[in-house]
């Protein structure tokens, strides 16, 4: 559990920070960075690696609707409202982001900054959990498990290949 959490966090944090552009390819694999000219926008230089993140909700979704054999009604369904948590989840990560680029002067700023992250992580799991249940009322519960697991192999790939590719100037 904790896992899945921490890859779709990554995953998510990833996916809005411009780091990333990818493709799915045989229903499984990822490729990401230069070798993804379907994710980029342009074939300039600086543009070369730029993220859109439409591109990446179509891979994502593509891949979702594949890896839990979603039927078109299913999906129909199921993806507005996994858009909408995916918008809320944006919003807590954002918070988050500005958290982690603070620098505290003191302990007690410090320890306000941590306590205001497990606030905003307990936030996202309540997220998670309202949005599970809603998923519950369009699909069986076994397409929401597959739908959870392919969004954790998706995410997962993406790292992986992401760590397995060079990263330019800009990079993180």
């Amino acid at each position: 559990m904790i896992r899945y959490i921490c890859l779709s966090l990554l995953g998510l944090l990833l996916m809005y920070t411009g780091n990333i552009a990818a493709e799915v390819i045989d229903n499984k694999h990822i490729v990401c960075g230069n070798d993804c000219p379907d994710l980029q926008k342009g074939n300039n230089n600086d543009k070369k690696n730029h993220f859109s993140p439409e591109a990446f909700q179509k891979e994502l979704e593509a891949f979702i609707v594949r890896e839990a054999s979603l039927t078109p009604n299913e999906a129909e369904k199921f993806f507005p409202l996994y858009r909408e948590m995916g918008k809320k989840q944006r919003e807590i990560f954002n918070k988050i982001r500005h958290i982690n680029r603070t620098r505290p002067s003191d302990s007690n700023e410090y320890k306000k900054c941590v306590t205001e992250r497990d606030k905003l992580d307990i936030e996202l799991k309540k997220i998670q959990q309202t949005y599970h249940n809603k998923f519950f009322t369009v699909l069986s519960a076994k397409k929401v498990f597959e739908v959870l697991r392919a969004e954790d192999l998706f995410h997962r790939q993406m790292l992986n290949k992401r760590n397995n590719t060079p990263r330019t100037k800009k990079g993180r």
